[in-house]
């Protein structure tokens, strides 16, 4: 959401992935994934990820989690976007602290109703 994509592609471990498979994506590794996001929020005019807190089982320096997801918004073809999702995630401890080894997003909901709302704009916000 915050279009800070070297940010996010430092979330993950070198060699870590994002799957979503209702989409056919598979992103490999840092520089790919960083792209295959960016290349990915440009097709949005808005968009809104909330993640209430999931769940996380630790086992040393690897871990497993999964973290819910509600997002919704407009894409610049007009149409809009809803859907319930939820997030399988392993993780990696890193000398850098805690990453992503893999994230796979399985939807679980989705509405393609036109939104009504709209995203307010201000002053030097990115469009």
């Amino acid at each position: 959401m915050m279009h800070d994509y070297d940010r996010f592609a430092a979330l993950f471990t070198q060699d870590g992935a994002l799957r979503i498979p209702d989409g056919g994506i598979a992103l490999v590794g840092r520089e790919e994934i960083r792209a295959g996001i960016e290349r990915l929020q440009a097709n949005w005019n808005y968009f809104v990820q909330t993640a209430p807190p999931g769940t996380i089982r630790v086992e040393g320096d690897s871990a497993a989690g999964r973290a819910y997801i509600a997002e919704f918004g407009t894409l610049r073809d007009g149409s809009s976007h809803a859907n319930h999702a939820v997030y399988h995630d392993r993780y990696q401890r890193t000398s850098d602290g805690w990453k992503f080894m893999e994230r796979v997003y399985e939807v679980r909901y989705v509405d393609t109703t036109a939104l009504k709302g709209s995203a307010p704009r201000s002053a030097g916000a990115p469009a």
